[in-house]
């Protein structure tokens, strides 16, 4: 076959393939292969020194860049002249973008769940992406598939589901509860099609009676999945929370009692491992013994706390999550790993049937007779990365132990943290810290709720738009607070110490600038 490569001729390439042949040339010199194995390597470096030198000289976690400022500047490229090479591309990446990221390894991010990644995990992006490979179907991946699998086995053994578990890697906790209550819905329906009135029914009309139950607390994925899969919005039904913001057993009880007596059905009943606010972990065992005395399908989000699978000191408060049917984990969270990174996991491997669809040029049903181990048949992702590369160069590299380390730091971090806020003058404590979020608000002698409202969103717009830390906010029971967020088992109590402080001094100013009723002139 003629390549592009082997044509000398210009009149022979005109023939063969047109006027655009000189740019196809030049193109295919960025291909990756094996006679462009030597700039793959020199480009490759020449981002990954950028990254380095870039890190290496960053001093806080953020520039204080406006979106309008970014905007521009982005706005100004003509996307229809490409530069010389790949360092001019790189150098004006570094003012489009690295200089003024987000940057999550730095010791005064404490903001959202997103954590400073190990270099394991950046040897695995780099190899899967090169490589490519797509965990649709084992004719494309091969050895990925098997390293997946391995570590699908590895996390639920950890978790405690059983020999005939299973589970998939996902793009994160969001879809992970997708398919979840993608799967408790079908099997639901299954279930209601075993009655002769109900086998003739299309599908919405068996959606209405079914309800899934979760905490006020829990993440807004869980009513999202909801709407999209047909049920709506108010098919979720909210339980209360206890002081520690947990579900209340006794709350979930009342409300399945009153499901079954409106002749409605409790498809799922979903606890958390780990709340976005609070880290609070629901108490899974009477959660799990109330959801399977109803029948219902039993899911435990733990995208936050499921890296607790691998820590030696705080394992124990996961107890009872070997109960449920399925299990949503973030390893791109407390796991250490790039994103995205996330998995699946169920009790009955057969239950992943439920979402099983098979075409005939991509993986055929005879292919699953002949057992040929085809991913696709247990996800909802068509085209999939190799994500599971990174855990497990990081598992092989550092081990579990060593993960289960970062985790227990920032857990005892929190803790610390904790203490300082609640000894603090200025600063109210929302609850004690569950996992390693922290939720308060400045609030000083005099001050009203309604001053506290004003102030809290104000003071983290001013200290983000100061570019020298980072931290979030919420809002509980109607009223604003700020909200830290510790993945860095670099940061030190020091760290915080100065958080607080630009947070204090930040409300202070915004105080005396008179812009609460009765602030200093």
């Amino acid at each position: 076959m003629t390549s592009l490569h082997t044509i000398n001729d210009p009149s022979i390439a005109e023939l063969e393939f047109g006027s655009g042949v000189e740019e196809a040339l030049a193109a295919s010199n960025y291909l990756f292969n094996s006679a462009n194995s030597a700039r793959y390597v020199a480009d490759v470096l020449q981002g990954v020194n950028l990254v380095a030198t870039t890190v290496s000289r960053t001093t806080r976690p953020f520039t204080g860049a406006t979106p309008a400022e970014l905007s521009a500047r982005v706005e100004a490229v003509d996307l229809e002249q490409p530069l010389e090479d790949t360092a001019a591309a790189l150098t004006e990446l570094e003012s489009l973008y690295l200089r003024d990221a987000v940057y999550f390894h730095d010791t005064k991010y404490a903001a959202h769940l997103n954590c400073p990644v190990v270099i394991p995990a950046l040897v695995g992006e780099a190899v899967l992406s090169a490589v490519n490979s797509s965990l649709d179907t084992w004719d494309q991946s091969a050895g990925a598939t098997m390293i997946e699998r391995r570590l699908i086995d590895w996390t639920t053994e950890r978790l405690g589901l059983g020999p005939d578990s299973d589970g998939v890697f996902t793009s994160g906790g969001t879809q992970s509860n997708l398919q979840a209550m993608l799967i408790a819905r079908n099997h639901a329906v299954a279930c209601l099609r075993l009655d002769p009135a109900n086998a003739e029914l299309r599908l919405p009309a068996l959606l209405d009676r079914l309800r899934i139950f979760t905490s006020g607390a829990s993440h807004f994925s869980i009513r999202k999945s909801a709407s999209m899969l047909g049920l709506g919005y108010d098919a979720v039904v909210d339980i209360e929370c206890d002081d520690n913001r947990r579900m209340d057993p006794a709350a979930l009880a009342r409300e399945l009692a009153v499901c079954q007596a409106e002749g409605l059905i409790p498809l799922a009943v979903v606890a958390t491992a780990g709340t976005t606010d609070f880290g609070s972990i629901d108490p899974l065992r009477e959660v799990a013994a109330l959801s399977r005395a109803h029948g219902s399908w039993f899911h435990v989000d733990a995208a936050y706390g499921g890296g607790l699978i691998t820590s030696s000191r705080y394992r124990h408060l996961l107890d009872g999550i070997g109960l449920a049917d399925s299990v949503t984990i973030d390893y791109h969270k407390t796991f250490f790993q790039p994103v995205s990174s996330s998995a699946l996991l169920v009790r009955e491997g057969a239950k992943l049937g439920h979402v099983t669809y098979y075409a005939d040029y991509l993986n055929p049903e005879s292919a699953a007779r002949a057992n040929v181990p085809n991913q696709v048949d247990k996800s909802i992702q068509t085209t999939r990365r190799f994500d599971a590369l990174k855990l497990w160069l990081t598992l092989r590299t550092m081990g579990a132990n060593g993960v289960g380390a970062l985790f227990d730091e920032v857990i005892d971090l929190a803790a610390r943290t904790g203490e300082l806020l609640e000894a603090h003058p200025d600063f109210e404590l929302a609850a004690s810290p569950a996992l390693s979020t922290l939720v308060f608000r400045y609030k000083p002698a005099g001050s009203s709720n309604a001053d506290a409202d004003i102030l809290n969103p104000l003071i983290r717009s001013a200290v983000f738009a100061s570019g020298e830390a980072v931290v979030a906010g919420t809002k509980m029971d109607g009223h604003h607070f700020l909200k830290f967020t510790l993945l860095n088992a670099e940061t030190t109590l020091g760290d915080m110490n100065q958080i607080i402080e630009l947070l204090r001094s930040t409300g202070e100013s915004l105080r005396s600038s008179g812009i609460i009723a009765g602030g200093a002139a």
